[in-house]
């Protein structure tokens, strides 16, 4: 296989740290990006170690852990303050990363800066419209302006509402599951709980009044980010847009119940700034039997593959997964080590099985965060209490996954 000129779909999270990870392997890779500069809107991600571990070995760990807030554990309590359960996001001793909770702009600001130091061509305005031909050796795409580019490979790392998927899947598409998360931040000085320090996320759960969701964020835990969702029929775009300019609806939703939350709700809705009010639509993709065309020269990841909703926390951690795997089975095939086909298909079929996995640990922590009057009669209180083990999670080794595979591969 010749050295590949890879052409990246979509200069978000999963777009430039896949650029980043080719450049590792020595693979040429040029972002295009439809806005006109980066993002910069959004709220805050939850890093955990497998997600981390990825960072670490692009060089970008220490600069991630300076601009969030770092932590290990979220709580589940009643209205009360009793415990329900705990769920770990990290831990430095036990997974060697404690969780990250870091502003999506400030993680784009880091990985962009490297992306951008190291050379590595980001085209900004420039919107992904068709593929025109593909062969087994190369793909010609299409911009919205009609200007033509080949690649060896073309990677969709356009998020959930991908238009690189539409090749692979023309009558695919996102599911929306009725429900948005309607979220904000405000000084953490404003924000009392009777039952402690919050130095950890933390979700309130009410009988028959869903969760109400606050977590410390930035470094020095300045601000608390909060949240709730809403059960909402689907909007346009356009309809989206005006959901979220709508921002004292928004407030007035916030604040709607926060005293069957407690003092700690009614004090963090208690003055909303609107330049923090964010919107999150829950959209799934149902799951796809390939993410590669029949000639490998379309390929597509992250949130485009297999869009995961947010109970475990997911969601950006896997496209980490994703192109750091991705790159390192490029590299072995740009070497003439392995078969790309035969790469793809094993990159595939590890990642399905994690994402598999996390669709059905999200599962049973939906089941756990049901009030108590709805759980199965057999789910003790101990079972819900009790720690997940998630070692499988937080522990992969992909490099030694990959070059085990690579080494069965040649026998």
């Amino acid at each position: 296989m010749s050295t590949p000129e890879v052409a990246i779909i979509g200069a978000g999270l999963a777009g430039l740290t896949l650029a980043l990870a080719l450049h590792e392997q020595g693979i040429k890779a040029t972002i295009y990006e439809s806005r006109p500069a980066p993002l910069n809107i959004g709220g805050a991600v939850m890093l955990s170690p497998n997600a981390l571990k990825v960072l670490d070995a692009l060089g970008l760990y220490q600069d991630v852990r300076g601009r969030g807030y770092n932590f290990e554990l979220l709580k589940v309590v009643t209205v009360d303050g009793d415990l329900v359960e705990i769920y770990e996001f990290g831990g430095k001793e036990k997974y060697g990363y404690q969780a990250n909770r870091c502003y999506r702009h400030e993680l784009i600001d880091v990985i962009l800066s490297k992306v951008k130091s190291l050379g590595i061509p980001v085209v900004f305005g420039r919107k992904y419209a068709r593929v025109v031909e593909e062969t087994a050796d190369h793909v010609v795409w299409e911009s919205a302006d009609g200007t033509q580019s080949t690649a060896s490979i073309l990677v969709g790392a356009d998020g959930i509402h991908s238009s690189v998927r539409k090749y692979l899947y023309p009558d695919v598409e996102p599911k929306f599951i009725g429900m948005a998360g309607i979220t904000s931040a405000v000084p953490a000085s404003q924000v009392t709980y009777p039952y402690g320090k919050i130095d950890q996320p933390l979700t309130i759960t009410a009988e028959g009044k869903g969760a109400f969701v606050i977590a410390p964020q930035k470094p020095d835990a300045s601000e608390m980010f909060f949240g709730r969702q809403k059960r909402i029929d689907e909007l346009s775009r356009e309809g989206w847009d005006k959901f979220l300019a709508d921002k004292e609806g928004l407030v007035k939703f916030l604040q709607e119940d926060a005293e069957v939350f407690g003092e700690v709700a009614v004090t963090a809705t208690a003055k909303i700034p609107h330049d923090k009010i964010n919107v999150w639509p829950f959209y799934v993709i149902p799951p796809l039997d390939r993410w590669a065309s029949q000639k490998r020269r379309v390929v597509i990841l992250g949130d485009a593959a297999h869009a995961i909703p947010p109970s475990a926390g997911q969601g950006i951690n896997q496209a980490f997964e994703d192109v750091y795997m991705f790159s390192l089975l490029l590299a072995a095939a740009q070497s003439g080590g392995v078969n790309f086909e035969d790469a793809l298909t094993f990159w595939q079929g590890f990642r399905q099985d994690r994402i598999n996995k996390i669709l059905e640990l999200n599962k049973q922590i939906d089941l756990r965060r049901m009030p108590k009057s709805s759980r199965p009669a057999d789910l003790a209180d101990e079972v819900v209490q009790k720690e997940f083990d998630l070692r499988w999670l937080y522990e992969p080794d992909f490099k030694a996954e990959v070059e085990n595979w690579i080494r069965s591969a040649k026998s």
